[in-house]
């Protein structure tokens, strides 16, 4: 029997799909029509099939050095032979505080302390209590309010729920916790912009009424992605972050940056606190941290934060900080993380994402034009093209254009009304130009 009769014979029934309910997917279609990956290597991914499929999105925003890269898979399999479990609770393993101290190398100066997740999503709920147990802790237990960005994405669990602005995310679980929302900053006299906006910094003044609304006596934080990617590559107007930094500043908020897609290179720097010039004083990382190969998020604090649950934590022996994950630092996760970025570092993947975001910029607006197509957005190795609604069905059309392009070798992301890419880091010109040429044709070809 040939390789392709062999997995054709393997192919899932509709039976043997039903017992996965699957996350942020139509099940019913999806069963119906499945896609199935077996393999992925470099910039590709395998099908069940045997085809090979472009990874425009990096995985999910999380493989950007490629996948199957030797160094990590080495770490893994010597880690998970080495030291399967260890327990973070009055126990630490020896990777722990190697992974820690790198995180505190690699994130900007002033960001000292690294408290381990296991995702993004744990990463922005962590964040989100460890702002308010802070303003307890000095003595401000009033500051209990969350101001997130429509727009924004954080997770899906409620806190990040809560200050996420994707209303699809939010409808059908009822209220949150309290939080308000500052306007996202697409303005139409913005469509099309390569790279920042050059319209809308005034956008961050919304700020002001906020604090006017609830005072700042009752606000612990300001939560953002520096852009975001989720919820269709939503870039920052020029100086927008550093105002909203400094309004944070002048009224005593805190400022969190949700780094789970910037992280790591996606921008060109290492972090979009290093492309955009402003330093929060806690940022959430997870996807990035181990190229996707193990699930494991961080948050990071400033030196104010951690110490002042130090020096409010009684008796010495006594928990600070009452929360954490069974998993928290798992140690063939610190495996991963140390291999992946050391990979980050040795093969300079943040200029390579620089170097390369030029071409992608340039090629990405080559879609100006075509039908359907009513704005596009990018920064760094991220970008976004923002389709016009099909009979009030906004998610319609993106959803077609990403069929067509699997079906063609390529693998987008449909994200409400945009069709969203994010290349590997190792990707060539040659591929960029594939990538464009296969959605130039899917988006003609969609009605």
């Amino acid at each position: 029997m040939s390789e392709h009769a062999e997995a054709l014979q393997d192919m899932p029934n509709r039976e043997s799909l039903e017992a996965f309910w699957m996350p942020y997917t139509g099940n019913r279609y999806f069963k119906d029509n499945p896609l199935i990956v077996t393999s992925a290597q470099g910039c590709y991914l395998t099908t069940q099939e045997g085809n090979t499929v472009f990874d425009g999105l990096s995985g999910l925003w999380c493989c950007g050095m490629g996948h199957g890269r030797p160094e990590i898979i080495d770490a893994v399999s010597k880690g998970i032979q080495t030291l399967d479990f260890s327990p973070s609770f009055q126990v630490g393993n020896d990777l722990a505080f190697k992974v820690a101290n790198k995180v505190k190398d690699l994130t900007p100066e002033g960001l000292d302390y690294v408290f381990f997740t296991n995702s993004g999503s744990d990463a922005a709920d962590t964040a989100l209590k460890m702002a308010r147990a802070y303003w307890r802790q000095k003595g401000q237990g009033t500051k209990t309010r969350f101001i997130g960005r429509a727009r924004g994405y954080h997770g899906v669990n409620y806190g990040g729920m809560s200050v996420g602005g994707i209303g699809a995310n939010r409808k059908l679980y009822g209220q949150g916790i309290e939080a308000d929302h500052l306007p996202h900053t697409c303005l139409p006299e913005n469509r099309f912009s390569k790279g920042q906006p050059e319209q809308g910094v005034e956008l961050a003044d919304s700020l002001e009424d906020l604090v006017a609304l609830h005072d700042a006596s009752n606000i612990a934080a300001v939560i953002v992605e520096p852009m975001s990617g989720s919820g269709g590559v939503v870039i920052p107007p020029k100086g927008y972050l550093n105002k909203l930094r400094a309004i944070c500043d002048k009224h005593n908020i805190l400022l969190i940056f949700d780094e789970v897609i910037t992280g790591f290179g996606r921008t060109g720097h290492a972090f979009g606190a290093d492309a955009f010039g402003v330093t929060p004083d806690i940022m959430t990382l997870a996807k990035g941290l181990t190229n996707g190969c193990i699930p494991m998020g961080a948050v990071v604090s400033s030196s104010e934060i951690y110490q002042t649950f130090m020096q409010n934590g009684g008796s010495e022996f006594n928990t600070e900080f009452p929360h954490g994950y069974t998993y928290s630092a798992h140690p063939v996760a610190c495996a991963a993380a140390l291999a992946a970025m050391d990979v980050f570092e040795k093969q300079n993947m943040a200029q390579k994402v620089a170097d390369l975001s030029p071409y992608f910029e340039q090629q990405i607006h080559q879609l100006k034009g075509l039908k359907h197509v009513v704005d596009i957005r990018n920064f760094g190795l991220a970008g976004a093209i923002e389709i016009d609604s099909f009979a009030n069905e906004p998610t319609k059309r993106p959803f077609e254009i990403f069929r067509r392009c699997w079906e063609a070798g390529m693998f987008v992301r449909c994200g409400g009304n945009t069709v969203q890419l994010a290349p590997p880091f190792i990707s060539t010109k040659e591929q960029i130009d594939e990538l464009f040429n296969v959605l130039s044709d899917s988006i003609v070809a969609t009605n």
